[in-house]
């Protein structure tokens, strides 16, 4: 990944100073203002995913699109819980979101349980249009972390009863169906083994119909509709059929492609502009299930949603774009291919795989199937973007993200 020329001193005001200071900074060094906010996520996306993509996808000299921005940094991921020394992606998307480490688990709430106020929020408060796209639920924690406030990111119903209700993302795009309908009404999608709908409080679907949302079925109904206001679940739960190789499969019926588009479609009507969080969440359930194939079917279709916002980037450069991870899954490593290996550990190696344009053959090996606490890479564009250079805590997302929109 390439890391371009960046002042130290602007590096330093991420580092040293609250919410306050970064935006008196900004203010002071007459930087533009970001008319629009795209986080855009690939969950569990550590430095061996990005390089396991890159490798893969574009050969040993290549740069995905998510490299091909001017600043790149890393990101500190832990999390402020008494017990773990590692972050769960509740735990890691507040502290994005609200600029506040908090315990695992919690959503959009501080370690005592008290709500935190969101950048989402913010821009709604700001006049901005607001939008939140997974292909995990929509209700799932690093969506959910954006717009709700939950001691626990298991209180999914709930998180959906709160969008409707209080935050009101004028676009909702995601799986997660059986949170929405109450049980014995299995909605669109069948129910798989161990799934069912689960809703506490009724028909929440016809409840943010009734509040204004048009409510989209799948890609066609997606891609037809006009309305201002969306909502689509397009899965039971996640939209990617999660398995170790073999099993595994990464297939949304929904593209995130396409989701993104019809969102800052959607979206950038509002002439205040928008802040839009983007998710991939195939990165993250086939890194903890050791599929590489999945981890790389799932970047390529995030690394085609990232050339979607470039585009509109380019076409609107008064956007701040910033493509990172919660936290790394997996401990990948990229190992060269030895067909003569043999021993302990050989047979949990994935591949070999070829590298585009050369012989070259590599293999993947994994440390565990849970989260590490390694940092995450950042690569960022736009009003704003070079205080995310160097090194940053992930709370320094979030203030970053205030301070370029002035909200």
């Amino acid at each position: 990944m390439r890391v371009r020329g960046l002042a130290a001193a602007t590096v330093l005001v991420v580092l040293c100073g609250g919410s306050a200071a970064v935006a008196r900074t900004t203010a002071e060094a007459g930087a533009p203002v970001a008319r629009n906010i795209i986080y855009l996520q690939g969950d569990g996306l550590g430095l061996g995913q990005r390089d396991l993509l890159r490798l893969a996808l574009k050969g040993k000299h290549g740069d995905l699109a998510m490299d091909d921005l001017p600043v790149t940094g890393l990101v500190r991921t832990s999390s402020d819980d008494p017990d773990e020394i590692v972050t769960d992606s509740a735990a890691a998307a507040t502290a994005l979101a609200t600029g506040h480490k908090t315990r695992n688990g919690a959503v959009g709430v501080d370690v005592h349980g008290r709500p935190l106020e969101t950048i989402l929020e913010r821009a709604k408060r700001a006049g901005k249009s607001t939008g939140l796209v997974t292909t995990a639920q929509v209700t799932g924690a690093s969506p959910a972390a954006f717009a709700a406030h939950v001691p626990s990111r298991d209180s999914q119903s709930d998180i959906a009863k709160q969008y409707i209700e209080n935050s009101r993302p004028d676009v909702l795009l995601g799986g997660g169906e059986d949170w929405w309908y109450p049980k014995g009404n299995p909605g669109l999608w069948p129910d798989k083994p161990g799934e069912e709908s689960r809703s506490p409080y009724g028909n929440l679907v016809e409840r943010a119909q009734r509040t204004g949302y048009t409510y989209v079925r799948d890609g066609d109904e997606l891609r037809d509709t006009r309305a201002n206001r969306i909502l689509g679940l397009f899965a039971n739960e996640d939209m990617v059929d999660y398995g170790p190789d073999g099993v595994g499969k990464y297939a949304p019926r929904v593209p995130l492609r396409q989701m993104a588009r019809k969102a800052l479609d959607t979206l950038s009507k509002n002439p205040r502009g928008f802040f839009l969080f983007l998710e991939e969440e195939g990165t993250d359930g086939m890194s903890h299930e050791n599929n590489a194939h999945g981890v790389i079917d799932a970047g390529r279709a995030l690394d085609a949603t990232v050339a979607e916002v470039l585009r509109f980037v380019r076409a609107n450069p008064d956007t701040l774009v910033i493509i990172g991870g919660d936290h790394e899954t997996g401990g990948l490593n990229i190992e060269n291919y030895d067909s003569s290996e043999t021993g302990p550990g050989h047979e949990d190696q994935d591949g070999p795989f070829d590298v585009p344009g050369s012989k070259l053959r590599f293999t993947v090996d994994w440390t565990t199937h849970d989260h590490t606490g390694a940092d995450t890479p950042v690569t960022a564009e736009g009003p704003g973007a070079a205080r995310l250079g160097g090194t940053v805590e992930n709370t320094d997302v979030y203030q970053v993200m205030r301070a370029a929109g002035r909200f």
